[in-house]
């Protein structure tokens, strides 16, 4: 029996508004640490690379230097605080779970590939009720490798048991753009996550505005339908 077609998801940014938690959690420690607390406005420049690089950028912008040491003290703190709130403000992008849906019709299967840590990544989409939509749920503390390493993403597939010749990765940032590249799997990305340059600057196979065109335009990387010109 052949594999089945794959749509894997990054989760920050492209499946779920996260921000609101995420940058609510780095200004609790700010705050700690006698800093200002930064708008949410910020996170489109601080969020995408992870906790520890966050807590970095956070200090950066607020002038202040952070020791080696420090920064993992501070990362451990991040990780209860933000498991205690991981979706209080946090929702999932309109037209998700309507284009799972259409997909699944068609025999895809989906799984997400997250630089976020897999416990956090498990609370928010238990959350949410989403997790068992997925035949992979892999985190930055999965594999001993995490994105841009393309591995993160050959492995996440692998382990759904899926075809990574039909597979399609779904995004928000360069991060997950070369990760893709690297991994020689297309890549569609949406506009309105974390990136620190306009999504359609990082050359993706397409450019999507909403979930619902989602659907389409995996069929179209997959040979469902004739390919559309790149950023359409």
């Amino acid at each position: 029996m052949s594999l089945p077609p794959i749509v894997v998801f990054d989760l920050d940014g492209t499946l779920a508004e996260t921000a609101p938690d995420i940058m609510r959690t780095l200004n609790v420690i700010l705050e700690q640490e006698g800093l200002p607390a930064l708008p949410i406005e910020r996170a489109r420049e601080l969020v995408g690379a992870g906790a520890r690089a966050l807590i970095e950028r956070g200090f950066k912008v607020s002038g202040r230097p952070l020791e080696a040491d420090r920064l993992e003290q501070l990362f451990e703190s991040f990780l209860g605080i933000y498991a205690d709130g991981v979706a209080g403000n946090s929702f999932i992008h309109e037209g998700v779970v309507e284009a799972l849906d259409d997909l699944a019709a068609d025999g895809f299967v989906f799984a997400v590939c997250t630089n976020k840590p897999i416990r956090h990544t498990r609370l928010f989409l238990d959350h949410f009720g989403l997790s068992g939509r997925f035949a992979a749920i892999a985190g930055r503390d999965s594999f001993p490798f995490c994105k841009p390493d393309p591995r993160h993403l050959t492995q996440t597939i692998a382990q759904a048991g899926a075809d990574p010749a039909r597979a399609v990765m779904i995004g928000d940032s360069r991060t997950d753009v070369n990760t893709a590249r690297a991994a020689g799997i297309p890549v569609i990305c949406v506009p309105f996550g974390y990136t620190d340059a306009p999504v359609e600057a990082l050359a993706p196979d397409l450019v999507i505005q909403h979930f619902s065109e989602l659907p389409k335009a995996v069929r179209r990387l997959t040979g469902g339908e004739p390919a559309l010109a790149a950023h359409s």
